[in-house]
C-alpha cells in the first residue's frame, strides 16, 4: 500500500551501520523531526548519525497529506481555556513560525518540492459559531485568522476558519533533498537504548545525546509514554482528475471529510479512529462512495492509511525525554500535525543539546502535567489499555509484544492492530509500526 509520494519519488538508498560507532549526536529515526534535527546540528557542527529502521521517510513522513499549516483542527479556544493564553500563544508562534521556516528552507536551498502556498480552512455543514469563536481565538494568539460564509467545495457549508498564508508540498521530494548530506544508516532497527548506547541489529552507536524521532517512543520506563498518549488512524483517497482546489480542507464534524490538491489528483481524507478499534464499516467504500458522488468523472487512483499519535492535552511532547536522563530528548505525539510539529520539534531539540533555550519550549515539555486539559483523555485512555491489557491474558488470543494487549484485525488494511498504543504487524505477523520492536511470535 503506497502513498503518491512514496510512487513519485525516488530516495537513494543507504547502508545499514557498519558495526559499532560514536557521535555527538545519534538520531532515532528518518522520518521529518529526525532528519531535520540532524540538519539543524550539523549546521551547527555536531556529529550526528541517524538511524532508520527501513527507509529515508519511510514511516509515517511517506503517509500524510503533507499540509503545512498552523490550522490544527479545533484547538487554539480549547488552549487557551485549558492551558491559559501565554501557553496557547507559544502554541500558535510555534507552528507559524514552522511554516514560514518551510518556506526559508525550499527557498535557500532551492529545493523543487511542488512547494505552494495556500489558504487552509476549517469548515462545518453544520455548525458556524465554533468555528467564528475558533477564529476569534487565532487571532487573539497572533495568527490573522478570518471566519468565512463560502468555500469552492462542491456543497454548501455553515462557515469556515481561513488561516492565510500556510503552505502544501512533496513530502520525500522536501525529505530527499534536506537528508542529503546527513550520516544515515538504514536497515538498522534499534533494539534498546541504555544510558548514553544505542545498541541495533548491526552494532552499537555511542552518543552524548540520543533523539527518539521514531513515532512512538518504544523505551517503557523511563518516560512513562504509553500512559500518556495513544494512537489514531486515518484513510486517504486519491482521486483524478479534478479541479485542483485553490485552499486546503478539513471538516470539523463527525463525518467530516479532508481535501487537498495535488495537481490535478484529489487526496480525500476520512474516517479517525483509535489504532485497533476499527468501523464496522469500510472507510475505503466510505471514501469512494464520496469522492464519486461529489467528482462524477473522477476515477480512484491508489489508497492509503496513517496512523498519528495522540497527547492528552493536544499538545505534543517535545523536549527532555525524562527528568532522570538529560541527554535524551523525544519528539513523538503530533496528531495529524506532523509537518509544522517535526519542524517545532527540531528547533527545540537542537537548541538544547546546543545549551539554548526556544521561547515556545515550555507549552511542549514531555515533563508537563495538566490535569485540566488531560482528565477527560485519560480517562478513556486508562479504560482502553485496561481492557486491552485483560483480554490479552485469555488462552489463544493474538498479543501485542509491547505490553501483552490483544491485538484487533483491521479488515481495510489487511493487518493486526493494537488497540492500546498503536502497534501494527502484517497478516503473517511482521511488525509495521511500533512502539513494538519485535514481530509476532509466531513468524520469529
Amino acid at each position: 500500500m503506497k502513498s503518491i509520494w512514496n510512487e513519485t519519488t525516488i530516495i537513494p538508498r543507504r547502508n545499514p551501520l557498519p558495526g559499532n560507532r560514536k557521535a555527538e549526536v545519534v538520531v532515532i529515526g528518518a522520518g521529518l523531526a529526525g532528519i531535520l534535527t540532524a540538519y539543524y546540528l550539523s549546521r551547527q557542527g555536531k556529529s550526528v548519525i541517524v538511524l532508520e529502521a527501513d527507509r529515508i521517510g519511510g514511516g509515517q513522513t511517506g503517509y500524510t497529506t503533507a499540509k503545512i499549516t498552523s490550522q490544527h483542527n479545533l484547538i487554539y479556544e480549547k488552549l487557551e481555556k485549558t492551558m491559559g493564553t501565554t501557553l496557547a500563544a507559544q502554541y500558535a508562534k510555534a507552528n507559524q513560525w514552522a511554516v514560514e521556516e518551510y518556506k526559508k528552507l525550499v527557498r535557500i536551498h532551492k529545493i523543487d518540492c511542488h512547494l505552494e502556498e495556500k489558504d487552509s480552512y476549517l469548515y462545518s455543514l453544520k455548525v458556524s459559531e465554533v468555528l467564528r469563536r475558533e477564529a476569534d481565538a487565532a487571532v487573539r494568539l497572533g495568527i490573522p485568522a478570518t471566519f468565512e460564509r463560502e468555500v469552492e467545495l462542491p456543497f454548501h457549508i455553515s462557515g469556515a476558519v481561513r488561516f492565510p498564508g500556510q503552505a502544501q508540498f512533496h513530502p520525500l521530494e522536501f525529505i530527499k533533498d534536506m537528508s542529503s548530506g546527513l550520516t544515515i544508516y538504514e536497515k538498522t532497527r534499534v533494539i534498546e537504548v541504555k544510558d548514553h548506547q544505542v545498541i541495533t541489529d548491526k552494532g552499537t552507536v555511542t552518543a552524548e545525546h540520543i533523539v527518539f524521532a521514531c513515532h512512538y517512543p518504544f523505551v517503557i520506563m523511563p518516560g512513562f509514554y504509553f500512559m500518556k498518549m495513544y494512537q489514531k488512524k486515518s484513510y486517504v483517497m486519491e482521486f483524478a482528475p479534478v479541479e485542483p482546489l485553490s485552499g486546503m480542507y478539513l471538516g470539523i464534524d463527525q463525518r467530516g471529510y479532508s481535501f487537498r490538491s495535488v495537481g490535478d489528483h484529489l487526496l480525500l481524507g476520512y474516517g479517525s479512529h483509535r489504532t485497533g478499534k476499527p468501523k464496522k464499516e469500510n472507510p475505503y467504500d466510505v471514501l469512494k462512495r464520496t469522492g464519486k458522488h461529489l467528482y462524477s468523472t473522477a476515477e480512484e487512483v491508489r489508497h492509503w492509511s496513517a496512523m498519528d499519535c495522540m497527547t492528552l492535552d493536544s499538545v505534543p511532547y517535545i523536549g527532555h525525554f525524562s527528568s532522570g536522563k538529560p541527554y535524551w530528548h523525544v519528539a513523538t505525539g503530533f496528531k495529524k500535525w506532523g509537518m509544522t510539529s517535526s519542524m517545532v520539534a527540531a528547533r527545540i531539540i537542537s537548541a538544547e543539546i546546543l545549551g539554548r533555550r526556544t521561547e515556545f519550549a515550555e507549552v511542549f515539555s514531555p515533563q508537563r502535567f495538566r490535569l485540566r486539559a488531560s482528565a477527560k483523555e485519560l480517562a478513556s485512555h486508562t479504560v482502553e489499555s485496561v481492557k486491552g491489557l485483560s483480554q490479552g491474558r485469555i488462552p489463544g488470543v493474538v498479543t501485542c509484544p509491547h505490553l501483552g494487549c490483544r491485538l484487533t484485525w483491521n479488515r481495510a488494511d489487511k493487518r493486526w492492530e493494537c488497540p492500546c498504543h498503536g502497534s501494527s504487524f502484517e497478516q503473517n505477523g511482521k511488525i509495521l509500526s511500533g512502539p513494538a520492536q519485535r514481530n509476532l511470535p509466531f513468524i520469529d
